[in-house]
């Protein structure tokens, strides 16, 4: 049997965005009992080049929604970029959660074909629904779900691989 584009997106990034949400509630936990100012962590990159781990998170969400949006024909939401705690970026990770819900199979199912065009800076990109999904907008998705998670292990909250995964 065939996996389909609904199953292969919006349940995968709803799980993972639930990971994430716990992890950054570890974090915020380990940063108060270790009276670590949170903006220290909030602002904390892996390498100089990189974004840090606010803005990793922001782009996650920014994945997750824009894809299924996209996948289904939608809208995405779209958000100010204002986070300065991680309450509020569990917050996003929740709105991001609610609208994924929102989408049914029947919207993203069949979108194989779709034209998937959008600007991504100066760029435009144009896809087809399954290779938009595959190629570029999962690994993109991962890569800042990663980056979000190695950031607070580089920096000392004890994460394992169950965290991670679920």
């Amino acid at each position: 049997m065939a996996i389909s584009m609904y199953q292969a997106s919006a349940p995968s990034f709803d799980k993972m965005l639930g990971n994430l949400a716990a992890i950054l509630g570890k974090a915020a936990s380990w940063a108060e009992g270790r009276k670590i100012d949170p903006a220290v962590l909030l602002g904390a990159r892996l390498a100089p080049d990189m974004f840090p781990l606010t803005r990793q998170v922001q782009i996650a969400c920014d994945f997750a929604k824009g894809t299924c949006a996209r996948l289904a024909g939608v809208e995405s939401p779209k958000y100010d970029d204002n986070e300065a705690s991680f309450a509020d970026l569990t917050a996003r990770i929740a709105r991001t959660r609610e609208f994924i819900a929102t989408l049914k199979a029947g919207q993203i199912d069949g979108s194989e074909e779709r034209a998937i065009k959008f600007k991504a800076g100066s760029r435009e990109l144009d896809f087809k629904g399954q290779a938009y999904l595959t190629n570029f907008a999962l690994p993109n998705f991962y890569f800042h779900y990663t980056m979000a998670y190695a950031i607070l292990r580089h920096n000392g909250l004890e994460l394992t691989k169950p965290d991670y995964i679920g």
